[in-house]
């Protein structure tokens, strides 16, 4: 691949940053979208074996948190939006992981004809039956969940994530510093609102147009997500409407390429 290049432009009117590398052989630039409370740090193996773009989205990382910004799906599609007419992306894939999964197939239902292909990683449902997990429900209650982010430390949040992958013990150290070093009040009070935007009703509602996704897709879905069920895989293919290839996978958790790292590969090779 070629150089990852860092970028900042105001899109939106939200300062933005993202990183971007050229792929090989013409093929379309992937946009990679990450989840709660991550950035685009998560994403740099991707880019150095596939290429694209990862950006950190408005309220993480890097990028702008604006008081005022509407930190929801519907905020978040429309910025999306303008974050692929900005750059350039008039056809591209999509590689998506947690409430990247959600945002990102929300802009992708209403652009379906200019997306080549999809990889999910454990992403959030946007369909029936899913129900918030216990940290998404301390969020969503006022006072309870600002008390939480409050309260949270470098090592609280270590021993939060402990079990989030099937590895035994803490996540990488990079990890853990990426999501603290970017986790201030902004980023804090975009995570509150984005969960107290989304009861499980709204969540479906949103994927009622799944089926208009016909693009090839790669499902990388681990067994042992202690945040999303490993059912969500297959109803996620039985509700996309292209060629759909689902691998459920043993031994992964939520960030699945950590516990498995030949995962990165797997989504380089399909993407190109």
């Amino acid at each position: 691949m070629g150089t990852v290049t860092e970028q900042r432009a105001v899109i939106a009117g939200v300062e933005t940053f993202w990183r971007r590398a050229e792929p090989a052989g013409g093929v379309a630039p992937a946009l990679f979208v990450h989840g709660v409370p991550t950035n685009s740090d998560m994403w740099a193996p991707f880019l150095e074996a596939a290429g694209g773009v990862a950006l950190d989205l408005p309220g993480f990382g890097r990028s702008g948190k604006p008081a005022d910004f509407e930190y929801s799906i519907p905020g978040y599609e429309r910025f999306l939006e303008a974050f692929l007419e900005q750059t350039g992306l008039e056809r591209f894939s999509l590689v998506v992981h947690d409430w990247g999964g959600a945002l990102g197939l929300a802009t992708a239902q209403r652009l379906h004809e200019r997306l080549e292909r999809l990889v999910m990683f454990s992403s959030l449902p946007l369909l029936p039956g899913y129900r918030w997990h216990r940290i998404a429900r301390l969020w969503r209650t006022p006072v309870i969940g600002e008390m939480t982010m409050g309260f949270t430390t470098h090592l609280t949040l270590k021993g939060v994530l402990r079990k989030a992958n099937a590895t035994p013990g803490s996540m990488p150290d990079d990890f853990i510093d990426s999501v603290y070093d970017h986790f201030d009040h902004g980023t804090q009070r975009a995570i509150l609102r984005l969960y107290r935007s989304a009861p499980p009703e709204v969540l479906e509602r949103w994927g009622s147009d799944l089926h208009k996704l016909t693009a090839r897709a790669l499902l990388l879905w681990p067994t042992q997500d202690p945040y999303i069920p490993a059912e969500f895989g297959q109803a996620y293919a039985d509700a996309l409407g292209g060629e759909t290839r689902l691998e459920m996978l043993e031994g992964a958790g939520h960030w699945s390429w950590i516990d498995r790292p030949e995962l990165v590969e797997t989504a380089a090779r399909f993407l190109r």
